[in-house]
């Protein structure tokens, strides 16, 4: 994918602040430990939770178990936003990820996952790939979605500015 050029809404920039590098979102998304997933549910009310999230080439992935709220949001409605930051005023960068998310059942692509997530956050979140989710090692299975951004939006701060991506 040819990186995105960001755009600077300059009615949300403190004067003469430049739009954040696209390096700068990506390294954020790559490092963080916590996003929140929102959903839609079937009532058109939003859902929102916590969750450990990997950022690898321009894609997001998140697991959930096949009965989980926002499983069952997403198979009713794939459009999804995840954000992640610092949140403090005083310095750092927050990120909004719109996006589409589907489900991967492809062997190559858990397998790359698990050991990513692993890798990431320990063995407490070891997978091993099984028929179509992740298979975690106490017991349990876990869908793998996949998250397809269309826009990413970076609020930075000190000085503060939002750029827009648009990849979709």
């Amino acid at each position: 994918m040819t990186e995105p050029t960001g755009t600077l809404h300059t009615g949300f920039s403190e004067p003469g602040a430049a739009a954040t590098p696209w390096a700068a979102a990506v390294a954020l998304l790559e490092s963080a430990e916590i996003y929140w997933l929102s959903t839609v549910r079937p009532d058109g009310r939003p859902h929102v939770t916590p969750l450990l999230a990997i950022w690898r080439d321009d894609r997001a992935y998140v697991t959930t178990g096949a009965t989980e709220r926002k499983a069952r949001n997403l198979a009713e409605n794939p459009a999804v936003v995840l954000t992640t930051g610092t949140n403090r005023l005083s310095a750092g960068l927050d990120i909004t990820v719109e996006g589409t998310a589907r489900r991967v059942t492809d062997q190559p692509l858990l397998g790359r996952l698990a050991t990513d997530y692993a890798t990431k956050y320990g063995q407490d979140w070891a997978f091993q790939p099984g028929d179509g989710v992740l298979e975690h090692a106490e017991g349990g299975a876990a869908l793998l979605f996949e998250i397809t951004p269309d826009r990413v939006f970076g609020f930075a701060k000190d000085p503060y500015t939002q750029t827009r991506w648009d990849l979709g």
